[in-house]
């Protein structure tokens, strides 16, 4: 019977920027806390995202108890930004084919994140009620915030390792935005997980993650390449479509820690 344990934890506070790495999280209704519940949309309301302004991975987050610091790396320039703020002035926003229900951070972080990126955004956040998972998916009615479509992302680090055996130049994990990464197993074990416990909280792996252009963006310096997507084609394509990780939805609440066992049901 293979082992298979939690390495590493992972929330994206603000869609599209660069990941924080916790030593445990809580996961609430829609996914662990403080992950995609913000969001740059443009002047349309429509969500920015690497795949348009790779330059968001150059924005940086430091999460604090009631603020949260983002720096863009590039001039080292940052801003303070509540954690709480005012949910009156609510509004729609777009994220794919959803139309969700988000409000306005505030005037300030709109002009501060419009110049760094050089394009018109504002700062909103996800209403509290959430956003629903594709119905095709969801048997459990289950929530997500400003994800592309699922409140987890999980991969396994010999999925990677494989991945990085046939590159020159090998990739982080960062280029997948996980929110689970484990070890243990042999590659892609994660494909056929449609049942296992951390902790407290039971999780359904429900559709594969295609991937897309920002796993060639260097999270460090946004620059783009080719890779990995052009040496995934050759082994992890199915149906036209590159496959990496498993999404995921859940049922429960409770703290997750790395170093918690997964048992597969």
């Amino acid at each position: 019977m293979n082992k298979y344990t939690v390495s590493k934890l992972i929330i994206y506070p603000i869609k599209s920027m660069r990941g924080i790495e916790l030593d445990s999280v809580q996961v609430e209704n829609m996914g662990f806390a403080n992950d995609r519940r913000w969001m740059l949309v443009d002047l349309q309301s429509q969500f920015l995202s690497q795949r348009k302004y790779p330059e968001m991975a150059l924005l940086k987050i430091q999460l604090g108890r009631d603020l949260m610091k983002v720096t863009f790396t590039k001039n080292k320039n940052s801003m303070d930004i509540p954690i709480e703020t005012d949910s009156a002035n609510a509004f729609q926003v777009k994220i794919w084919n959803d139309s969700v229900n988000a409000h306005s951070v505030g005037a300030k972080y709109d002009k501060w994140f419009s110049r760094c990126l050089g394009t018109d955004c504002r700062l909103v956040k996800i209403d509290k009620v959430g956003r629903q998972v594709d119905a095709e998916f969801n048997p459990i009615k289950s929530i997500t915030g400003f994800s592309d479509g699922f409140p987890f992302l999980i991969l396994g680090e010999e999925s990677l390792n494989l991945l990085n055996s046939k590159l020159s130049a090998p990739v982080p994990v960062n280029r997948f935005r996980p929110n689970i990464v484990f070890s243990g197993g042999s590659p892609h074990d994660e494909d056929g997980w449609k049942q296992f416990r951390i902790g407290g909280v039971l999780f359904y792996g429900v559709k594969l993650c295609s991937r897309c252009v920002v796993t060639t963006i260097d999270q460090n310096s946004a620059e783009k390449g080719f890779e990995p997507l052009n040496t995934l084609k050759l082994y992890r394509n199915f149906n036209n479509k590159i496959m990496f990780g498993q999404n995921l939805i859940h049922e429960g609440n409770g703290i997750i820690t790395v170093g918690d066992e997964i048992n597969i049901i």
